[in-house]
């Protein structure tokens, strides 16, 4: 189980807000809220992050949740701390975490977007992404969402699949590969544009 020594008290004020209104009745529930509550401090309160390099993970399904703490934990997956984080909690603890994240709804961060470039990301997502990110990238069916997130970690994300640093099933890959070789460093930033756009 992971354990930190200290939480600011804004922060540990704003953590049991969250959970206020989810059924804290039973012994599961309090223990979930206490799992979850150093999410925060990097994810956002109610899970809708602020900082350029985390994503929101409210309203991310169980599938999705899990897989990716597994890759972490695994190793597979690379992460500047999640790697750690991920170890600190049993199989039990992490299954207990993604259902509460997954009854939180998605909250989109307010930023600032190019209307112009959005519109031609918008037109690349329905050509290269939307057969697996569906609803203009909403949609979280067992996968991660990218409409709302924040522009910095889109950015990051989608150099790191194309590092290698994350792997892609072969298919997504071949998709991602054409995307770059037709439309460049421009068409992805308009891309993420588009997701950055969404309210």
């Amino acid at each position: 189980m992971l354990r930190i020594k200290s939480i600011p008290a804004a922060l540990a004020v704003g953590v049991l807000a969250i959970f206020t209104s989810i059924n804290t009745a039973s012994a599961e529930m309090a223990s979930v809220q206490t799992l979850a509550s150093p999410c925060a401090g990097c994810h956002g309160v109610n899970g809708v992050s602020v900082g350029p390099a985390t994503p929101s993970i409210a309203g991310l399904t169980e599938a999705y949740f899990l897989d990716s703490m597994a890759t972490y934990k695994s190793g597979k997956r690379k992460g500047t701390i999640m790697s750690r984080i991920a170890k600190g909690y049993t199989d039990e603890e992490t299954k207990a975490m993604a259902k509460l994240f997954a009854s939180m709804k998605f909250g989109r961060t307010t930023q600032m977007s190019d209307a112009g470039l959005a519109a031609k990301g918008k037109e690349l997502h329905a050509e290269f992404c939307d057969s697996c990110h569906e609803q203009d990238g909403r949609k979280a069916d067992g996968i991660g969402v990218l409409g709302g997130q924040i522009a910095a970690y889109l950015d990051y994300t989608i150099a790191d699949f194309y590092s290698g640093v994350r792997t892609m099933e072969k298919r997504k890959a071949q998709k991602m590969n054409a995307f770059k070789a037709e439309h460049g460093a421009d068409g992805i930033k308009a891309v993420v544009q588009f997701y950055a756009s969404q309210k």
